[in-house]
Formats: C-alpha cells, structure tokens, sequence
C-alpha cells in the first residue's frame, strides 16, 4: 500500500508540475476554509503530503485548497483515483483556475499572479492582433455568434442585460471587465483568441456541471439542472429527490403537488425544519408563493414555490458553500427554465408519500430537530411568556409554536424564565393569576406539550392539589397529586375557574432519590407576582367566577399555553 501511494504522489508530482505552463489549467479543490489562517493551515498539512498544493482565494471570500495544476483530462482522472484510494476527501472536486482570485499559498507564490500578463497596449489579449484588427473580426461574427459571446459573457458573471447580439456600452463593460479578470488589457474588444478563450471556458464549465434540460413526468417538471452534479433517486411526494453525484454535494428537489393555499403555507413551515435550510437566510411567503434561502459555513440552499390553478410548484438546490460562484449560475439557470408542465402533479401514492404528522425523515433529508421542548403559558397581552429556566438553558434560539422569542430574563433562585416575542402578538388569552389560597384536595389541571410534536394542542392532565409547600416545607412551592412528563414543565397550574395558581417544575432528576410517579412541583403564582412586577411583567390578577365546564377549561387552555423549544 505504502509503495502504491508513493508511485501516486510521484504520478502526481510529475503531472503537475508539467501542467503549470497550460493556458487553461485545472486544479482539484479539496478543501475550502472561511478564514485565511484556517487555510494556511491546512495548506501546510496537506502540503507534508502533496508536492503541489496551492492556495486561492474565492470570489465568495473562502478560501480553497487545492492540488495541481493539471489539465482538464488529468485534474479529472487524478482527482477520480485519489479520491479512490481515500488520499483526499470523497467531496473533492475539479475546479478551472479562473474560479480563484489571489493566491496565498505557497507564500512564495502569493504575490504572483496566476493569469496570463497583461498584452501591449496596441495588443490586447495575445501578440499578433492589434485593437484594430480585433475590430474587423469581430464585424465578421454572425448575429449567432455575438450572442453566443452575450451568453458566455453572462455565464461568467459580467454581462446582466439581455441577449441580442447588440454589442453595446452593457457588453463592452462586461468584456472589458473579463479582461481585466484575465491579466490582459480591458479595451472592450475581444481579440480572435480572446473570444475562443471565452468560449472555451464557458462550455468547459458547463460540460462539467452538466447543464441539461431534465423532464420530470411524474413531477411534471421541465427544468435546467446540473446532471454531472445531481442524480435522480426517488420520490417521496411531493418530491422528487435528486442527489449528489459522485460527492459533488450539490442536492435537488423538485416539488409537486396539488393543493391550497394551506397546503402552500404548511408546506413553508414543514421545510424550515429541513437540515438543509440553515436558519440563517431571507424568507418571504405571500398569498401565492414563497421563497426560502440559507446559509451556514456548510452549505447555501435555495427554494421557490408557487401555487397556480391548484398546482403547488417549485424546487430547491442545495449546495457547498466554497461553491457558491459556480452554483450561483447553476440556480439563475435553473430560475429561467422552470416550467410546470400541464396541469397535473405528482401522484400522492408515488413511493413513499411524505405523513406530516408522524414522519421523522423527509426526501432522505433529517428534519431540524429542537434539542428540548417545554411549555409555557401567555403572561401579557404583548405576547410575553411565562416558562421554566431549563426551557430556555443553553439555547442558540428559542421558538415559541414555531415563532422566534428573545429571553427577557432568567431567575434561577425560582426556576422560572420570561420569554418576549421579536413580532408583536395578540393572544388568545392571558394568564389570570390567583389571588386568594386555594383549598387542599381542589382538582388541578396542567395545560402542557408532554408529546412534543406529536400533538399540536396543549393537552390538560388532571390531579388535585396536595399541599401549599414543598416536600421540605418550601413555603413558595405547591405539592400536586399527578402524572406529569418533561415537556409539560413551564406549563400553567388551572384550578376549576382557570386561575393559574402555579408554574409546573421539571423533576429533579439530580438526586438519588426515587419519588413517586404521582408526585409534581410547582411554583406558587403569589411568590412570583413581586418578581414579575420588579422586571416589567406584571401578571394580571383573576376574579373568581366559579368552576369551568370541562370543555371551557379546554377552550382556555389552547389559548394559553404555548409549547416552548430550544435550538442549539
């Protein structure tokens, strides 16, 4: 093994440094880092192994490393073998040197540039075609070719307008700005070898993205995606599910369904929770459409949805982060070719149709998870919620029925947290806090989330009230003959008019104490109204108006208590 790999490196030491004088070399991109100091570091590990390891910078500001430079033919076969023999990540992939901007590593090469020079003035580009000569050839492009230039001009990055075959002051612009991206002298007019130059590249990024027009029959969906990154492996209505090829990390799903504008919003709540829309991104939703973008260290992702006739219509692509520049044509290509086509949809009993209320994976993709989940219960008519501390301990973010809350304080001497909403809210009810003591053996109720999101409304576990103290005599505490779970802590204590007369505690499970199953804590309300007050929250107090029918108490409770989740 030791001899095989050592023959590799040797193979690999040799072709790259016979393809550093190519016009138009590749590289295999094997790592990308956010800051300059993590690649440096890397560079220099991977650099113990390899002889050729280069360092650029991204045009989306990471970082890349990467081994060559090669020819096409030989950065793909390389990178194919060493991502066999386990030598690089299964991740790594063929990148052209115009993708990367400056380079960093190794520091001897850093201040030198990795394009051609810049040409003479009365030559630009390449010796042996002056400014005027260019100009005569270019007057003999067709309308076709022109804008075969327009397009690939668009492709790169630099030319936005629209494509006409009309070289103007849009298209000058943007070929003067490819010039100068390339080392050569920006006159706004290509030269014969420019030109071909240009044109090369483009077909040779689109040859290995594999842009091609895929017709999804079942989905009912015609659209441009990148097929040498993504393959077709299944559906799971309403997705189809297209993954990644050959490690490429890139992802799609094309979405078809019939449905209303429910089905529209509920599917907008469903796919916030996929892993691969990171929290972070921009999110719109109107009465007809919405839109779901992301990004993390890891991965960008995109999604567009619409809803016409009936027909719920759209997709999503998932990308590496370090690929962000390339990706992003793959997505405006993919934006101007989607097409529903007639007016049907996915069939609903394809595969594996996708359960809402019971399923743990969509399409393949892990569901964002909340690391726990609590209850709570309405304080103010603002929207503030009254919670247990735990609720909100070591969040990154803390949602309330989905909705995103900031932490107004944590009390630890009493256990209990105040969460406010970042949108103003008007509840459906406010907790009416009890003001007189309440008699002993008096039938309780806890308004709580014990099934996390199996049920999507508070349920209501019956006891009765043991004691006005805890078990050692806690003067704050209120003892409760019932059967609690974890995730009804933080929720309200109703006695029969619906007062609440105390904040349910999470067990303590610190101890080597055994208590039975029966047994509940919470904290008295009357021992929190001088703190609340204190902080800006204060409770408003109830009037008695006798005992609650069952299904009034249960009324009440779906307007008050909320479910309380905690995202790392």
């Amino acid at each position: 093994m030791f001899a095989r790999r050592l023959a590799l490196l040797v193979a690999l030491f040799i072709s790259g440094f016979s393809g550093s004088a190519w016009a138009e070399p590749s590289w295999v991109q094997i790592e990308a880092k956010p800051t300059e100091a993590e690649a440096m570091a890397r560079a220099a590990a991977w650099a113990a192994t390899f002889p050729n390891v280069g360092g650029f910078v991204l045009g989306s500001g990471w970082y890349a490393v990467a081994l060559g430079p090669f020819s096409q033919a030989e950065a793909v076969a390389q990178a194919e073998l060493l991502r066999r023999e386990g030598m690089i990540p299964s991740d790594a992939f063929v990148a052209d040197e115009a993708r990367f901007r400056q380079r960093f590593w190794p520091a001897s090469a850093a201040t030198t540039a990795t394009t051609a020079p810049a040409a003479a003035p009365n030559e630009p580009g390449l010796p042996g075609e002056t400014l005027a000569a260019a100009r005569t050839s270019e007057g003999r492009l067709s309308a076709g070719e022109r804008m075969a230039l327009q397009e690939a001009l668009q492709w790169q990055g630099y030319y936005t307008s629209g494509i006409d075959g009309a070289f103007g002051p849009g298209t000058r612009a943007s070929m003067a700005a490819w010039q100068g991206a390339i080392g050569a002298e920006q006159t706004g007019v290509l030269t014969s070898a420019q030109r071909d130059d240009l044109l090369t590249r483009s077909a040779a990024e689109r040859a290995a993205l594999g842009l091609a027009d895929v017709r999804d029959e079942e989905a009912a969906i015609s659209v441009i995606m990148p097929t040498g990154l993504v393959k077709f492996e299944r559906y799971e209505p309403p997705f189809a599910v297209y993954g990644a090829r050959d490690g490429s990390g890139v992802q799609v799903l094309l979405i078809s369904q019939q449905g209303d504008q429910t089905a529209l919003f509920t599917l907008y709540d469903i796919m916030q929770n996929f892993e691969i829309v990171p929290l972070e991104g921009a999110r719109s939703r109107e009465a007809n459409r919405f839109v779901l973008s992301g990004q993390n260290a890891e991965i960008y992702s995109h999604t567009e949805v619409s809803l016409r006739g009936g027909l719920i219509k759209g997709f999503t692509l998932v990308w590496p982060a370090a690929d962000a520049v390339r990706m992003a044509r793959v997505l405006a290509a993919m934006q101007g070719s989607f097409t529903p086509l007639g007016n049907r949809a996915m069939d609903a009993s394809l595969g594996e149709p996708l359960s809402i209320a019971t399923a743990d994976l969509l399409s393949g993709i892990d569901l964002r998870k909340p690391s726990h989940s609590r209850t709570g219960f309405y304080l103010t008519a603002a929207g503030a919620v009254l919670t247990t501390a735990d609720a909100a301990a070591g969040c990154g973010r803390v949602t309330v029925d989905g909705a995103a809350f900031d932490t107004a304080f944590v009390d630890a001497a009493t256990g209990i947290a105040v969460l406010t909403p970042r949108v103003a809210l008007a509840p459906q009810a406010v907790a009416a806090f009890l003001t007189l003591s309440p008699r002993l053996e008096t039938e309780v109720a806890v308004a709580g989330f014990p099934y996390a999101d199996a049920i999507s409304a508070p349920v209501l576990t019956f006891g009765r009230l043991a004691a006005m103290s805890g078990l050692g005599g806690e003067a704050d505490l209120a003892r409760l003959r019932l059967v609690a779970l974890p995730g009804d802590a933080g929720g309200p204590v109703l006695d029969p008019s619906g007062a609440v007369l105390g904040v349910l505690l999470p067990a303590d499970t610190s101890g080597t104490r055994i208590l039975p199953d029966d047994l509940a804590l919470a904290r008295q309300t009357s021992a929190l109204v001088a703190l609340l007050t204190e902080r800006g929250f204060a409770p408003v107090p109830a009037r008695s108006t006798g005992a609650m029918a069952p299904e009034d108490l249960a009324r009440l409770a779906r307007g008050l208590a909320v479910q309380v989740s905690c995202w790392k």
